[in-house]
């Protein structure tokens, strides 16, 4: 059989277990078959987001799939000559293993940033890192979510330079990513922990303030861990439906609601009822609006495809400094393949997947954030949402460096680094 160009992931919920089935759709009537079941059908998207990008194969790049909710024999009936095979025998078990957790106290267990933490547990974490570094770390409390959950964010800070810049790192908005804010946990402890100790993040904390949302999207988080595993959205209700939530990364005002995004409150990437209609986006929007003068790094943490993007995705004209972001994503990408022999893709967003309009990145960067980015991590497919709690040092250590290489990058490029005196 002719290895495909592009493969299909789909999602199969059974009684007694739930398997990940890969799909590959070779001609335009499969092509068709498969957009008509993932709408006639509850589904659980994953890559790509929306049927909208489902394409025939030499159309669609090899680095795309996509997850439903069906049953093995509605596909045979629905699709009986599409090639498929099963990636996960039991998508439960690891679900079971992500929620598996032996405490909530940091302090209490070396493997605490190697788990996946609830809700509760986050914010349990976020008030101990405070109370426990007073004199760096402060809370921030940005906003409320739609069902009124505090949106919490960490500033460190490390000395009272005038005029110091700072970098601005969310993670969690989408709810199913659990590798995202695992990240922005791991990222604050390594910061705390290595400072003084490892040069560059001694180098970048000298020099920037650090603000880091672990949750953007707590309504959406909390209902992975209780009710649906594959929830993305938030959880805002609509005035014209019953369908619940809007995609955040596609609420912000960059191109909004353009190809690429929706007005259909049902579909994965619906847009909102206008930009910054959800309180999570403008929450985050008006912080950054009100710090714009001294954020210089904007960054969000995605999952899953291993790829490494910035401005623009709402648009395929490139970015006033192109060259500067592409050298910065190139750096890092080739760092991680150096020291963890692991591929990452770099480039323009919308060049490099495809369009998708009212992101984040893009928006900040209209703002004036000129180094705008946002990270795909771990991994490219094998389990997508459900990375394995073994598996996060790995993407963390993975974005790490990507983040020290890029905001490094960014100090060189904009400001006079600070640090010790010369040796003569």
């Amino acid at each position: 059989m002719r290895s495909p160009s592009f493969t299909c992931n789909f999602l199969f919920f059974f009684s007694h277990s739930d398997q990940i089935l890969s799909i590959t759709p070779k001609t335009q009537e499969q092509v068709d078959i498969l957009k008509n079941v993932s709408t006639q059908y509850e589904t659980a998207l994953w890559q790509p987001v929306s049927p909208h990008y489902i394409k025939e194969e030499t159309q669609v790049t090899s680095k795309h799939s996509l997850n439903i909710v069906l049953s093995s024999s509605q596909v045979n009936n629905l699709c009986p000559h599409v090639y498929f095979r099963v990636l996960l025998a039991n998508a439960n078990e690891l679900i079971e293993m992500q929620t598996r957790n032996d405490s909530t106290d940091p302090r209490s267990s070396a493997t605490f940033y190697e788990r996946y933490h609830s809700l509760e547990d986050i914010y349990y974490w976020i008030n101990r890192t405070a109370h426990d570094n007073p004199s760096t770390v402060k809370v921030i409390l940005v906003g409320s979510s739609y069902e009124k959950r505090p949106l919490y964010a960490l500033k460190l800070s490390f000395n009272d330079r005038p005029n110091k810049k700072a970098m601005w790192t969310d993670c969690g908005i989408h709810a199913r990513e659990w590798i995202s804010p695992a990240f922005c946990l791991w990222f604050v402890h390594y910061s705390l922990s290595f400072y003084k100790q490892n040069q560059d993040i001694t180098d970048i904390l000298d020099n920037m303030d650090v603000y880091v949302l672990p949750v953007m999207n707590p309504d959406g988080y909390k209902y992975t861990w209780t009710s649906n595993r594959m929830w993305r959205k938030n959880r805002s209700i609509s005035k014209t439906t019953s369908c619940i939530g809007a995609d955040l990364n596609r609420n912000f005002d960059a191109n909004w609601c353009t190809e690429g995004a929706s007005h259909n409150p049902c579909t994965e990437i619906y847009c909102g009822a206008f930009p910054e209609s959800e309180p999570e986006s403008q929450a985050v929007a008006d912080f950054l609006r009100r710090h714009k003068d001294t954020v210089q790094l904007y960054l969000s943490i995605h999952s899953y495809s291993q790829m490494l993007l910035f401005p623009y995705s709402c648009s395929l004209e490139e970015a006033e400094n192109h060259s500067d972001l592409l050298e910065m994503a190139e750096e890092a990408a080739q760092k991680i393949r150096r020291y963890y022999r692991n591929i990452y893709r770099y480039g323009a967003g919308a060049k490099t997947i495809y369009l998708a309009p009212g992101g984040s990145d893009d928006w900040a960067y209209n703002l004036g954030i000129k180094y705008s980015f946002t990270f795909e991590l771990q991994d490219r497919g094998r389990y997508g949402f459900l990375l394995p709690p073994s598996h996060i040092s790995g993407a963390c250590n993975e974005a790490l460096i990507a983040v020290k290489t890029i905001a490094l990058k960014v100090i060189e490029k904009t400001q006079v680094p600070t640090g010790p005196p010369p040796t003569v």
